[in-house]
C-alpha cells in the first residue's frame, strides 16, 4: 500500500513538473508593439514626476529664502541647480 501511495506522489510531482517546465509563446508583434509603448507612457510619467518635483523644490527654496530674508537673518547662498525641463506631452514613435 505504501509503496503504491509513494508511486502516486511520485507521478503527480513528474506531471506538475512537466507543466511548469511548459514554455509560453512568443509574443506576436502586436503585443511587443504594446508593451513599447507601455514603457515609453511609463518613462514619460517618471520625466513629468521628476519635472512637478523639481517645481516644488524651487517653489520651496525660494519661500525659504524670501521668509529668512524678512525674518532679518542672511541666507547662505543657494546652490546652482539644472533649470526644469517640462517634458511636454507624450508623443509615441514607434520604432523608437
Amino acid at each position: 500500500m505504501k509503496s503504491l501511495f509513494t508511486a502516486g506522489v511520485v507521478l503527480v510531482a513528474a506531471l506538475f513538473a512537466a507543466q511548469v517546465n511548459a514554455a509560453l509563446p512568443a509574443p506576436s508583434d502586436e503585443a511587443k508593439a504594446k508593451a513599447a509603448e507601455g514603457a515609453a507612457k511609463s518613462a514619460h510619467a517618471g520625466k513629468v514626476g521628476a519635472y512637478q518635483l523639481c517645481k516644488v523644490q524651487d517653489k520651496v527654496a525660494a519661500d525659504y529664502f524670501a521668509a529668512t530674508k524678512q525674518a532679518g537673518k542672511a541666507p547662505h547662498a543657494p546652490e546652482a541647480t539644472p533649470p526644469c525641463v517640462d517634458p511636454g506631452a507624450f508623443v509615441y514613435t514607434p520604432g523608437k
